[in-house]
């Protein structure tokens, strides 16, 4: 089995978000994208933005170009730990991105996600965020307010008819230190790791590991240095 990841375009990214991640959305927030390749087939994305809110990073007294959150890691069936595949989409990011310091990413209980793969990869835990609100629509389906409020979109978006704004869970806030410096400043933060969800491993992380479909071909490479 050959794994191969790479930088790829928007549209494959959508297409693995779609398709194999639970919120079914792609973040509007200007992305690294990067492609998951096992034998040559296209597998999925690991991405990387700005995130929900440009002031993630003001806890840790930094401005919005030193920091990313990992917003998506969308998969179809695979054989590599996705520990490892999120591993070297890091190595990929900071050679893209120099001036990060810090990564930042959150798990989802509600979804019955406490981060394995974080915790797996060592990243420091430091407790939850608040707890949220979301539409319900009537298939059931959640979708964050922000798509109706305008947020990372030139007009808001209609809500849909049925909906009704629920009270979710807070998200538990995952950071991984790219420097030395950081690690000092951040590791006082460090909590116990919450328990794992139930069924969730190293392997199946934020994925709703969907098959079917024809996945697209392979996006043009963009080579990282």
């Amino acid at each position: 089995m050959s794994l191969h990841l790479d930088w790829c375009s928007h549209e494959a990214a959508k297409y693995a978000v779609e398709h194999w991640h639970y919120s079914k959305t792609i973040p509007a927030n200007k992305s690294n994208y990067i492609g998951v390749w096992e034998d040559d087939k296209y597998i999925g994305v690991v991405i990387f933005g700005l995130g929900a809110s440009p002031s993630l990073g003001k806890p840790y007294g930094l401005e919005n170009f030193e920091f990313l959150e990992l917003t998506r890691v969308a998969l179809n069936k695979h054989k590599t730990p996705v520990s490892k595949i999120v591993a070297i989409a890091i190595k990929m990011v900071r050679l893209h991105n120099p001036g990060i310091r810090i990564l930042i990413s959150f798990a989802d209980p509600f979804y019955g996600h406490n981060g394995a793969i974080y915790q797996a990869m060592n990243w420091i835990f430091t407790g939850m965020t608040n707890d949220a609100e979301m539409w319900k629509l009537p298939n059931g389906d959640l979708i964050d307010p922000r798509r109706y409020n305008g947020h990372g979109h030139n007009k808001p978006a209609p809500v849909p008819s049925g909906a009704i704004l629920i009270k979710t869970p807070g998200k538990y806030r995952y950071l991984y230190p790219l420097d030395d410096e950081m690690r000092k400043q951040i590791e006082p933060l460090r909590k116990p790791y919450p328990k794992r969800g139930r069924g969730e491993t190293d392997n199946a992380p934020q994925s709703n590991e969907a098959t079917g479909g024809a996945s697209p071909t392979r996006p043009l490479s963009i080579k990282a240095d």
